[in-house]
């Protein structure tokens, strides 16, 4: 499923390629950023801000707070990526993509923990989430997590995987020809 995000992040790629003398505009260079951050292309993200011109880069607040994100990002630092998304005031269009990227950021934390604890302290979930004691109870509440009597500590129950999709031996046998064929040719 293409996300209205991918299109965005592929015009913006062919925009920054055709741009005159290779620079583009700030405003492509903070969105494609933004962009690549929020669909966790920490990879791109930083060759992408290795390549911005030094003049745009330093005379842009708005690049440098997205990069910030990215940089915590990039070093799985939670509670800090929460404080960066906060500690600047972002305006549009890349407002959208750091709401966006906050609620991914997030989302992904919650599956985590799901994933990863029989038993976390709730206080831990809110440091990994961003979010308050009160929201963390009531979004655990929502999700069917069991809380402890006093509040503290929370039982998180992974998150549903869908089923893998079971091809014949028929089609696999068929990809399989068709691989080999490709090899041979």
């Amino acid at each position: 499923m293409i996300t209205n995000f991918d299109k965005l992040c592929g015009d913006l790629e062919k925009q920054e390629l055709e741009a005159p003398n290779g620079i583009a505009s700030p405003t492509t260079y903070a969105q494609l950023l933004a962009i690549y951050l929020y669909q966790n292309d920490l990879c791109n993200a930083k060759f992408l801000w290795k390549r911005i011109p030094q003049t745009i880069s330093a005379s842009n607040p708005e690049l440098a707070a997205i990069w910030a994100v990215g940089q915590k990002l990039w070093k799985k630092d939670l509670p800090r990526t929460y404080q960066a998304l906060a500690a600047y005031h972002w305006i549009d269009p890349v407002a959208t993509i750091m709401r966006a990227l906050e609620e991914n950021v997030r989302e992904r934390a919650f599956n985590l923990i799901g994933r990863s604890y029989s038993s976390i302290s709730v206080d831990t979930v809110v440091s990994a989430t961003g979010l308050s004691k009160e929201a963390v109870l009531q979004i655990c509440r929502d999700r069917k997590w069991e809380l402890s009597d006093d509040g503290v500590t929370v039982n998180p129950i992974p998150p549903t995987q869908p089923a893998p999709l079971h091809t014949s031996s028929e089609d696999q046998l068929f990809k399989l020809t068709d691989f080999v064929s490709f090899l041979e040719n």
